[in-house]
Order: C-alpha cells, then sequence, then structure tokens
C-alpha cells in the first residue's frame, strides 16, 4: 500500500477501535438513547454539508430512499442501541471481542443466500475456530445476570453482518457517503423522542458529554470519511482487515485506561475470534482453467 494508504489504515484502525472505550465511559451517567441520539445527529450534522456540496443526494431514487430507511435500522438504530445497552454491564474489552465475530456471520450469511458459494475447507475451519473463540470468552467470562446484553450484542453483531450486504445489492449504486449521511439523519430522528425521555437529570460529567461528542465527530462522521478515502486508496479487501485491527485496539485502551483486567476468556477466546474471522473471510483462489488441447 501507497504512505497514505497507510495513514488512512492507521487512522481508521484507531477510529473504529476508540467507540467501545467511549461508550464504557458515557453509560455511565447517559443513558443508551441519548449516546446513539448524540452520536448519529452529530455525526449527520458533520457530513450532511459535505453530500449537498457534492449534490448526490438528487441521485437517490425511490427505491435507493426505502433501502436507505431499512439500511438505517438495520446498521445503525438496532446495532446501535443494543452495543450501548450491552456496555452498561460489559468491559469495553469483552464487548469489542464479540463483535470481532461479526466476519463470521458475515461469511454465513453470504454462503446462504448466494452472495458468496464457495465453502472452501480452510474457511470452514476458520468458521469453526471462530465459534470456538467466542465459545470460550463467553463460557469464561459471562456471568449469569449478563446474558441479557450478550443477547443484545447478537442484535448488533447481526446487523453489522446484514448492513453491507444491503449496501453491497440493493444500494451499490447510490452514492456511498450520501447513504450513509441519510441513514444517520434518520436515526437523528428515530431517536430523538426517546432521548427526550430519558434525558438526564443528574449532573453529567465532563468525561461524558466529551465521550458522546468523540463519538459522534471522530468515530462516526471522520471514520467515514476516512473509510471511503481508505477504499479508494488501497481497495475494498485491504480494508477489510479493519475488521481484525479495531477489536485489538479496543482491548489495549479497555486494559490501559479503564483497568479492564485481562481474563483467561479474552486470552484464549481473541486469538481464536480473529484468526477464525480472517480464515472465514478469506478469499477463496481463484479456479484453475484447464489446459486446452
Amino acid at each position: 500500500m501507497t504512505p497514505r494508504a497507510w495513514l488512512l489504515f492507521i487512522a481508521l484502525s484507531v477510529l473504529w477501535g476508540i467507540p467501545y472505550l467511549f461508550i464504557k465511559i458515557a453509560v455511565d451517567d447517559l443513558s443508551p438513547a441519548m449516546i446513539v441520539w448524540i452520536r448519529v445527529a452529530l455525526g449527520a450534522l458533520i457530513l450532511l454539508p459535505i453530500v449537498l456540496a457534492k449534490r448526490d443526494i438528487r441521485r437517490l431514487t425511490v427505491v435507493d430512499w426505502s433501502w436507505i430507511v431499512i439500511f438505517a435500522f438495520v446498521e445503525i438504530a438496532l446495532p446501535f442501541g443494543a452495543l450501548t445497552y450491552a456496555e452498561i454491564r460489559l468491559s469495553s474489552s469483552t464487548t469489542a471481542i464479540l463483535i470481532a465475530a461479526v466476519p463470521i456471520l458475515s461469511a454465513i450469511i453470504g454462503w446462504r443466500i448466494g452472495i458468496d458459494d464457495r465453502v472452501t475447507k480452510g474457511r470452514a475451519i476458520g468458521l469453526a475456530i471462530g465459534i470456538l473463540g467466542v465459545t470460550t470468552l463467553v463460557g469464561l467470562d459471562i456471568r449469569g445476570d449478563d446474558w441479557l446484553s450478550v443477547a443484545a450484542l447478537g442484535i448488533t453483531i447481526a446487523g453489522y453482518s446484514l448492513g453491507p450486504i444491503i449496501v453491497a445489492t440493493k444500494l451499490s449504486r447510490a452514492p456511498a457517503l450520501t447513504v450513509i449521511t441519510m441513514a444517520l439523519l434518520v436515526n437523528a430522528l428515530v431517536y430523538a423522542p426517546f432521548a427526550w425521555v430519558t434525558r438526564p437529570t443528574a449532573e453529567v460529567s465532563v468525561a461524558s458529554w466529551w465521550s458522546v461528542v468523540i463519538l459522534g465527530a471522530l468515530c462516526t462522521a471522520a471514520a467515514f470519511v476516512v473509510f471511503f478515502a481508505l477504499v479508494a486508496e488501497a481497495g475494498p479487501s485491504r480494508t477489510t482487515v479493519i475488521t481484525f485491527i479495531a477489536p485489538a485496539v479496543a482491548l489495549l485502551l479497555g486494559v490501559v485506561v479503564l483497568s479492564e483486567p485481562l481474563t483467561w476468556g479474552i486470552a484464549l477466546g481473541f486469538p481464536l475470534v480473529i484468526l477464525g474471522s480472517y480464515l472465514a473471510t478469506r478469499r477463496a483462489p481463484a479456479m484453475e482453467a484447464e489446459p486446452h488441447p
């Protein structure tokens, strides 16, 4: 990759690795609905001028708008809300590692709906290793009263897995940044009444306010701008490696900044999840052509 691509790659690894830390800080004072609302509203507010300047909104068709609404709920509304709720109880480290299983479910969905029908031996092994890693982490670290949070993360994993498929199959011709911006705007409208109902009645710490600002401005708006720049510079296949780096950033920050314990579940499960995700999503080698007589 070019030096610019490496710089973008490092930046995006950090931008998508730090949300878990700031969500964990913010949930001490703010409701999940308030956190998500500020995040998506601020992200939309920052990205909207860029989209308007490009005049890409006029390119969206009625069908595009219908799928944008679906995408907004599948990729943002449900996953963001469920993820933030889960971090009320779960550590940021555990949350990030479980979310790292998204490529595994994405691979399964891709095989089932025919987007990727080449199930190689290596991918099957990767799937088994990834599931073993998730099972190890859950079995060793999750207590009996944490299962509702784990179930919420299941919603997040499913949404993050289905969202890109919707974009690839239904919104591939729509301007990508415009799709993201409109989806954020839809969610800002959806979450507004829930945020109002759950607005804080006690004093909120400065750390919590700064956390949600960083979530909206950097982890959402800036991250998507960097993401599309990286795709243009290095291609989509190399960009997917972010999936394996961001959880490591989140794990490091959780242990160093929040003093979260480095448990046996994390020590054993994390490598298995990352290895399994890599093998399960690795591009299958091209079939060799039969030699002509």
